[in-house]
């Protein structure tokens, strides 16, 4: 048998060879198990986010949403379709907000629907959605503006068709109305007479008989011989703000699952230049606003059996009409009466309605969250927060010691309401029993930028 002597030179080439052979396999190991550390590394990275933001961000925060996503996405394995740990941490934020359906921060209609907050889905609403806009019209030939921005504003013509009423037999108005064609349905009033059963003592009043017999004839006509579900109802002295038509789409979701509710409406009669500042605020109120308002036809087969003679506003805010329900209205009115001529001889107008803002700037309705307006989730939230708030009086806005930027002021009678609303600015009337745009009492408004919530005591 014959010896083989490695000599020193060859020792080291053996030892660099195991080296070698060593260190690849050491590669190769980490190689095979590079993606399960790179997934334990990430996963360890996105708890710690997560875990932060949750921590410092309030309850509506959107940076709770995303952190609430990446707490459910870094439980899934690493070769999900949403979690790409190859991504650096600011693209994946990215990625992951696109993969979760977000637009803007704001959560798109895809999202799960929460079972407390129990979201409206506008989106698939908007698509479907179709309400008539009714004008009632009589002797303006100023219907024109009116029309106008309709037609201007209008996205769709299959989705708001436009009927125009005429009562009063006023030629002039007719033929304007007749030069919008097929844009328009021109219908007109047939009984132009003097309306009947009006009390001797009432007479003088008898344009408010007869504005009465002609919504009951228009509405019956939209509804029930033209067959629509929703009517969308303004004058013929109405402007209307760009996003009208975007905030009935969004809301009408609402009128349709919350039984509570029963209009929507596009005014604020509070809503003068100085006194609202957030276009995308919207309230609940007891008080029916009019003024541009929706109503559904099982409503309207509610009402019409017993439609008043005359003063047919008034009544809808009555008790055994109202039956409790409320109706949704914005902070900033999203129509503006120019129509300073009429059955109340302008006084109003002078006084108040020409003072009101129109809004002038687009807010995203249909893609906003509006929930909040159930009455449920509205219950918990705005009226529980409105009676939490820091309480102050008139006196102290008029020593200028009120710094907080929200605030209440509490009322504990009609006389001491009217007297806090008078040197806020407010409305200071009630009808039948309820101060105008109230909700449970509460009326809400801005004074020297400060939203101050007018509360009652009891």
């Amino acid at each position: 048998m014959k010896v083989v002597f490695i000599t020193k030179q060859g020792w080291w080439i053996v030892v660099a060879v195991c080296v070698f052979v060593l260190g690849n396999c050491v590669l190769l190991y980490r190689f095979i198990n590079k993606n399960s550390i790179a997934d334990q590394l990430e996963k360890t990275r996105l708890k710690e986010l997560s875990d932060r933001y949750l921590a410092n961000v309030g309850p509506d925060s959107k940076l709770r949403d995303i952190a609430e996503a990446v707490k459910k996405l870094r439980k899934k394995p690493a070769q999900s379709d949403v979690f790409i740990p190859s991504l650096p941490l600011a693209q994946r934020g990215d990625q992951i907000k696109e993969n979760i359906g977000f637009n803007e921060g704001r959560r798109t209609d895809e999202t799960a629907i929460s079972s407390k907050r129990d979201a409206i889905s506008t989106k698939t609403a908007a698509s479907d959605f179709v309400a008539a806009v009714l004008v009632i019209a009589c002797n303006r030939p100023t219907v024109k503006r009116c029309l106008d921005l309709l037609l201007q504003y209008r996205s769709s013509a299959k989705q708001f068709p436009i009927i125009v009423s005429q009562d009063c037999g006023h030629q002039p108005t007719a033929d304007i109305i007749r030069s919008y064609g097929t844009q328009v349905s021109f219908i007109q009033q047939p009984d132009l007479s003097d309306v009947q059963g009006v009390p001797a003592n009432m007479r003088s009043m008898m344009g408010y008989y007869k504005i009465s017999r002609h919504y009951k004839w228009a509405l019956g006509q939209a509804f029930d011989h033209m067959g629509y579900d929703t009517v969308l109802i303004v004058e013929d002295d109405i402007d209307i703000a760009p996003d009208f038509y975007e905030y009935f789409t969004a809301t009408k979701p609402l009128l349709d699952k919350d039984p509570t509710l029963w209009c929507i409406s596009a005014w604020n009669d509070n809503g003068k230049e100085g006194m609202v500042k957030r276009n995308d605020v919207l309230y609940r109120t007891d008080f029916f606003p009019g003024l541009g308002w929706m109503i559904r036809k099982s409503l309207w087969d509610e009402l019409k059996p017993n439609w008043p003679l005359g003063f047919w506003d008034d009544w809808m805010r009555e008790a055994p009409q109202r039956k409790d329900r409320s109706c949704i209205r914005p902070e900033i009115p999203r129509t503006r009466t120019f129509g300073r001529e009429g059955v109340s001889r302008g006084q109003f107008f002078d006084q108040h309605l020409k003072f009101i803002k129109l809004n002038d700037k687009k807010h995203p309705f249909t893609k906003t969250d509006l929930s909040y307006l159930l009455k449920e989730n509205y219950d918990e939230t705005f009226v529980e927060r409105v009676h939490s708030l820091p309480l102050v009086t008139v006196d102290q806005f008029h020593d200028k010691r009120v710094f907080a930027p929200e605030v209440q002021v509490h009322y504990a009678s009609q006389q001491e309401f009217q007297n806090v609303a008078k040197q806020l600015g407010a409305m200071t009337d009630f009808k039948a029993g309820i101060p105008r745009m109230a909700y449970r009492g509460i009326v809400s408004i801005v004074f020297s930028g400060i939203i101050v919530h007018i509360v009652p005591s009891h």
